[in-house]
């Protein structure tokens, strides 16, 4: 595994992992701390086996559909963040697993591949970091000391941009655009991975001069 992670691949797939999860998870909980429902419409005349139903019912909570939201916030921004990533994914981990459950047991027809596929992520994640957060379970912790691209700060500053970019368009804006929200991400995400891989390669050519 070691081996793995000083490979430059893993890691940039790591890093945007963690901008892909979380920052999926700032969009989602914003509607939720403005105290809106994710739909246009109530979902009280609904079935009350059906999901729009079991929607409502958490909204009209209130307190409890904000609390969610709060939730999914704190471990979105700490995913993104890439310096206090682990703890972010070991936050998100209940949080995904239990929306994957949510969207087995209704009828949400492909969306458990989603949900599947971000909970398989969130799991990658904690494998990744297991060195350091098995220390928690009392295990003997074997610490890399190698460099990874997320102690750059680089990276760190690109998961503030997206960050604030996803929690400024999500706050300020109802009618949102999903597909505008995300083609902005992908373009500052491309930029950003270009200007971290040039650091990198520069990097590298110091630590060649020096050696």
């Amino acid at each position: 595994m070691n081996r793995i992670k000083e490979k430059i691949l893993p890691q940039i797939c790591v890093v945007y992992t963690r901008y892909l999860i979380g920052g999926a998870f700032v969009f989602a909980s914003l509607i939720k701390i403005k105290g809106h429902r994710f739909t246009t419409e109530s979902g009280e005349m609904y079935p009350i086996h059906s999901a729009w139903h079991f929607f409502e019912t958490m909204y009209q909570s209130g307190l409890y559909w904000k609390f969610i939201g709060m939730g999914q916030l704190i471990a979105g921004l700490l995913l993104m963040s890439q310096r206090f990533s682990k703890l972010g994914a070991l936050i998100n981990f209940p949080i995904i697993l239990n929306v994957f459950v949510i969207t087995l047991s209704y009828s949400f027809a492909y969306t458990p591949v989603v949900t599947g596929l971000m909970l398989l992520g969130n799991i990658w994640l904690i494998l990744w970091e297991w060195n350091e957060i098995k220390i928690i379970f009392n295990l003997q912790p074997h610490i890399d000391t190698g460099e990874r691209l997320e102690k750059d700060v680089h990276w760190q500053i690109l998961g503030a941009i997206l960050f604030i970019f996803t929690f400024t368009y999500r706050i300020l804006i109802d009618q949102y655009n999903i597909g505008l929200w995300a083609l902005i991400c992908l373009l500052i995400g491309i930029v950003g991975l270009i200007v971290g891989l040039y650091r990198e390669g520069k990097r590298k050519i110091r630590l060649n001069q020096q050696h």
